[in-house]
């Protein structure tokens, strides 16, 4: 056992300093916060959050719901209900449910979601599909590939 290994019984409490209790016990007068200014005042520390009279982070941040994503990508989404009354064995790329009047606006890369059921196989080529989308389109004994 050396000094350095000893250490005080578990549980037990130290005595609180005694500030404020004359010079000799070393914490006197100013008890250790210095001579003047905000943080030596009684009270002493600032509000939670408080960045000395700027804009704290709390309030500079927007509220509500969500942040924005920076770089959010826009799809034209479909699902698979839709893709229900089309013609058996045919491709389906964004081009062809434009001209198909399935879809009248493009947004961005087509994406599949997995809503509905689907009876017909088709050879469905999109940037995106969920797991179920996917599911269903094999299923129904067609086939998906990623397209640009």
């Amino acid at each position: 056992m050396r000094l350095d290994d000893i250490q005080p019984k578990e549980g037990s409490q130290h005595r609180p300093r005694r500030v404020g209790r004359g010079i000799a016990a070393g914490q006197g007068a100013s008890c250790g916060f210095g001579m003047r200014g905000q943080k030596s005042r009684s009270g002493r520390p600032t509000r939670p959050g408080f960045e000395g009279g700027q804009n704290p982070l709390y309030r500079r941040v927007p509220k509500l719901k969500h942040f924005t994503l920076v770089n959010h990508k826009q799809y034209t989404i479909l699902n698979v209900e839709d893709l229900a009354d089309l013609a058996p064995k045919s491709v389906v790329t964004l081009d062809s449910l434009l001209e198909a009047g399935i879809l009248t606006a493009q947004k961005g890369p087509l994406k599949i979601l997995g809503d509905g059921e689907l009876k017909v196989a088709l050879q469905v080529r999109a940037a995106a599909a969920t797991k179920s989308a996917i599911a269903k389109i094999e299923a129904a004994g067609g086939s998906f590939e990623i397209a640009d």
